[in-house]
């Protein structure tokens, strides 16, 4: 999954190395979702292998790696794990759901909307 451009300090400069090494050393390709994604599509080790179409939905697949804490400065291996694209989006939905609320609720709060009181003038 793409590091979005405001999140990108928050990873160690050799993330592409320390993602390589999970992926392709540790997992051999293919997805490590033993069922805590939580889809119930597989049970047991999640088939799907980088680059071979999906079992369920014969799209493409592309490992990436996950962070099982969601902290992205975490990078011990055993907070790592090769997900393909499905197991993770799935893995990382409630938090996905968490932080898209806080940022809304921030932006709204920032445009004025839900305050009671005017602001304060200098």
């Amino acid at each position: 999954m793409p590091i979005r451009p405001e999140n990108r300090h928050r990873y160690p400069a050799d993330w592409p190395d320390i993602s390589r090494r999970i992926r392709f050393e540790r997992a051999a390709g293919r997805c490590e979702c033993l069922g805590e994604c939580g889809r119930g599509t597989h049970t047991g080790r999640c088939p799907n292998t980088n680059g071979l179409p999906a079992y369920s939905t014969g799209s493409k697949v592309v490992l990436t790696v996950a962070h099982l804490d969601h902290t992205p400065e975490n990078c011990h291996p055993d907070n790592l794990r090769a997900m393909c694209q499905g197991c993770h989006l799935h893995y990382d939905r409630d938090h996905h759901r968490h932080t898209a609320a806080t940022t809304r609720r921030a932006a709204i709060e920032n445009a004025g909307q839900l305050t009671l009181e005017p602001p304060a003038t200098a």
